[in-house]
């Protein structure tokens, strides 16, 4: 008997648990949903102000000139031109 009245206590816990949270789910999805929303709009107000430009608009800047060695091979070879035949 005590081990029915136990299966009847856990069947009726998960029956009301499920019960409750077909009701509760949409009150916490939208929760959720206003979370993740706020903490995306914290990201791009917070990305919109660290990459605003301090210079004036027009205005180029260069940091860094690249390094440029032109060296070319004089042994590459024979340059043969060609004539097309008709």
């Amino acid at each position: 008997m005590k081990f029915i009245q136990t299966l009847l206590i856990i069947l009726l816990i998960f029956f009301g648990l499920r019960i409750l949270f077909r009701l509760l789910s949409p009150y916490i999805m939208r929760y959720l949903a206003k979370k993740v929303g706020q903490r995306f709009q914290n990201m791009a107000q917070g990305y919109g102000q660290q990459n605003a430009p301090s210079e004036k608009e027009g205005e180029t800047i260069i940091d860094q000139v690249p390094n440029r060695e032109k060296r070319s091979n004089k042994n590459v070879g024979e340059y043969i031109d060609y004539e097309e035949i008709d």
